[in-house]
């Protein structure tokens, strides 16, 4: 029985032998990491350097941004890395802080649709008081709260799975995940479970509930409204509706999976799925809001063509 502490690296078991195919997993991955970078920070630059877009949806798309560059770069370095190594261990700090990088992009990634979607309510369910409403402080504190409270919920849930007593190293991933490190726990793991079960609520059922309300006074207002209303309301809500659908299939699926045995599903399929989760959403949002936003399209190509 070792402490976290005593312990120097983690194994991470799911990674199979693939021979010289390792350099094109590499390129691929590579490719992607890059057109993830490059998207979000092409909009990201796009929204902070025209002031036509200083305002509160586009201020929170800008933080959506920054979320899926900042979660994308907690996984593919290390990916890139792990294709490439013939040992596949990651040191105990490098694990613990993949784990820091990837519950924090999925909790923010949550609360920063959750925000959105209340943005949205105010603007076809309110839309006199729209301005009075949603001002620049209140922006300023919602995309603040958006960050801090998952930072804070993270470092706590790090903090308990770094106090347990471990029988083991061998994680089945291709990369670190907290429930990982805590079912090889010898120690009593209760605390860990239900503040894990507190942390799942809180970060994934809380905002989705939030939404969900949302989009039922959203939709019960357009289907009461004129054809143009309804035609307005669907075009800017569509995307939103399209990024967290994405998002919660793959969350769904990546709870399930680390959950529960999924020893059935073949190796090379897992192993897709739970890049789905984190490879998926930073490439499908930049492209998605990017295609939908004619002021965004617009700023694009003047920003591209040295017009800003």
């Amino acid at each position: 029985m070792l402490n976290v502490t005593q312990l120097s690296y983690f194994t991470l078991s799911a990674y199979f032998d693939t021979g010289v195919l390792k350099y094109l997993y590499f390129t691929i991955i590579m490719s992607l990491y890059m057109l993830i970078v490059g998207s979000n920070v092409l909009l990201i630059v796009v929204i902070c350097v025209n002031r036509s877009l200083h305002e509160p949806m586009y201020l929170f798309l800008c933080s959506l941004f920054v979320n899926e560059l900042f979660g994308s770069t907690g996984l593919f370095p290390f990916l890139l890395v792990q294709i490439l190594s013939d040992i596949h261990t990651v040191s105990v700090p490098l694990c613990f802080l993949q784990i820091f990088c990837v519950y924090l992009y999925v909790s923010v990634e949550f609360f920063n649709l959750a925000v959105m979607s209340y943005d949205r309510y105010l603007a076809i369910c309110c839309p006199l008081q729209y301005n009075a409403q949603m001002t620049f402080n209140k922006v300023a504190l919602l995309i603040c709260v958006t960050w801090l409270i998952p930072v804070v919920a993270i470092l706590v849930l790090i903090f308990l799975s770094a106090r347990l007593q471990l029988c083991g190293n061998v994680i089945d991933r291709v990369y670190c995940g907290n429930y990982s490190i805590v079912k090889l726990a010898c120690s009593d793991t209760r605390v860990n479970n239900i503040y894990g079960l507190l942390c799942t609520v809180v970060s994934i059922l809380l905002p989705l509930v939030l939404i969900f309300y949302t989009y039922v006074r959203i939709f019960s207002v357009c289907f009461s409204g004129s054809k143009q209303t309804r035609q307005k309301a669907l075009s800017t809500c569509s995307p939103h509706l399209a990024a967290l659908l994405n998002f919660s299939f793959a969350s769904c699926f990546q709870i399930i999976q680390s959950r529960f045995d999924m020893s059935n599903v073949p190796n090379v399929l897992g192993i897709l799925l739970s890049l789905y989760f984190l490879t998926c959403q930073p490439l499908f949002t930049p492209i998605i809001y990017g295609l939908n936003m004619c002021k965004i399209r617009t700023a694009c190509r003047r920003l591209l063509s040295g017009k800003v």
